[in-house]
């Protein structure tokens, strides 16, 4: 018999997720702990001081990040480890978990918990999917604040690209000269523009601007 996960929709034999959304639940769920020490360091917000403007002052932002600390709190992570706990022993006929101690201490053991329930939600629990979304959304929202992409290189607009196809149609596509780079080179048609030839591109630019 022919099953999807409910993950990521790739075909397998058998379960309700397949073998590597598995692993990735599994080491999202081992990295709960240590995500929730490293918001630590992001829970003062960026910002200054009160200014003074006029004869009114202009109060400083909270003296903590909103965000960090409602995924550091009661209702963050820990809440949603423990959430995820409680409908699981539900539904395996388990007794209802008592949180007890501090919050970090409480989201290890929930984690630890989830982890010992994997195989089980992975091979015989029909929300398998709707739980490891969740535990990859939470994980992900922690993930954009401790190590978030480095910003996309827009590149220098140089113009737009004089080449001319065979039917006589300029190009006309926007070109960039992107950090590091020595040679611009358009996107579209793939016309390179070395570094001799930049000050008879800008000649080319401006007689088909003016033609337009």
């Amino acid at each position: 018999m022919i099953t999807f996960c409910l993950l990521c929709d790739q075909a397998m034999e058998d379960g309700y997720l397949c073998l590597g959304c598995t692993k990735a639940t599994r080491v999202r769920l081992e990295c709960l702990p240590d995500l929730y020490d490293g918001l630590a360091a992001f829970l003062a917000p960026a910002g200054g001081s009160a200014q003074m403007r006029g004869s009114r002052p202009v109060h400083a932002p909270m003296p903590v990040s909103e965000d960090v600390l409602d995924l550091r709190g009661p209702g963050g992570l820990v809440g949603a480890a423990e959430r995820w706990v409680g409908i699981i022993r539900e539904q395996r006929g388990m007794p209802e978990p008592e949180p007890t101690g501090s919050v970090e201490g409480r989201l290890k053991g929930a984690a630890a918990e989830l982890l010992g329930h994997l195989p089980w939600i992975a091979v015989s629990w029909p929300d398998a999917g709707m739980f490891a979304a969740d535990i990859q959304e939470v994980t992900a929202s922690v993930v954009s604040i401790v190590a978030p992409p480095a910003p996309v290189d827009r590149g220098i607009r140089m113009g737009h690209c004089p080449a001319q196809f065979e039917d006589g149609v300029i190009c006309g596509a926007v070109l960039r000269l992107y950090a590091g780079a020595k040679v611009v080179t358009c996107e579209w048609c793939s016309t390179s523009y070395p570094p001799a030839m930049w000050s008879g591109l800008k000649v080319l630019m401006d007689k088909d601007a003016a033609v337009a």
